[in-house]
């Protein structure tokens, strides 16, 4: 058994012992069924993150790996938001012009990183951030814009979210589609589950429905 206790409330459940195998994957939901061996393991990956991540949570993986989480937010749709965000970016990151920038001499690795990130979040940055930033390059550089980003994420397949629960509303697959994200997972039951398939078959996607929720709070 579990136990939390809130404000002098002590609430009790059994632990998610459930165990996530590729048989977990089997109920496609939507016109494009094919799942390879390769996207079945990052699928996995992505939802065995979520099983031990606060929840609300959301997982984007590619490739085997998680490259972006979402966690600990009181709405799905900012968990998909920053998912979304955390795994453009690491695409961004290997983008030519990232990959070519070059540095002020001295500048520590701890910074380079830094710099790189507040390269890639450019249009947020404050003129004071802006100045700062473009100082510890030694060559002029100009943002990525959004066409640009939507190409390089666009090239990539293969891409995978899960979600600790299921989508409540079609918003969450409409930002993933702009992460260019094909495979969806999520544990299905929503009353507007119809919505939130049209919306995965709108986008070409696969969508799963687990039937697990894997809460963690």
């Amino acid at each position: 058994m579990e136990s939390r206790e809130i404000f002098g409330l002590t609430l009790q459940q059994t632990r998610n012992t459930a165990v996530l195998t590729k048989e977990t994957f089997r109920r496609v939901v939507t016109s494009k069924k094919d799942i390879p061996d390769d996207v079945l393991e990052t699928l996995l990956v992505a939802t065995v993150a979520l099983q031990y991540t606060q929840s609300n949570s959301v997982c984007v993986a590619y490739d085997g790996q998680v490259i972006g989480m979402g966690a600990g937010q009181q709405s799905r749709i900012h968990c998909t938001r920053l998912a979304c965000d955390k795994a453009d970016k690491w695409f961004l990151q290997q983008h030519p012009r990232v990959l070519g920038a070059h540095f002020q001499r001295g500048v520590k690795r701890v910074d380079k990183f830094n710099l790189l990130d507040q390269y890639l979040m450019w249009e947020q940055l404050s003129q004071t951030e802006e100045t700062a930033m473009l100082a510890g390059f030694t060559t002029p550089l100009k943002p990525l814009d959004s066409q640009e980003r939507s190409a390089w994420i666009g090239q990539y397949n293969g891409i995978c979210l899960s979600s600790d629960a299921f989508i409540p509303f079609r918003d969450n697959v409409d930002r993933a589609s702009r992460s260019h994200v094909q495979y969806i997972a999520q544990t299905g039951g929503g009353l507007r589950d119809g919505d939130v398939i049209a919306a995965a078959e709108q986008y070409g996607m696969t969508m799963i429905l687990t039937g697990l929720r894997l809460f963690l709070h």
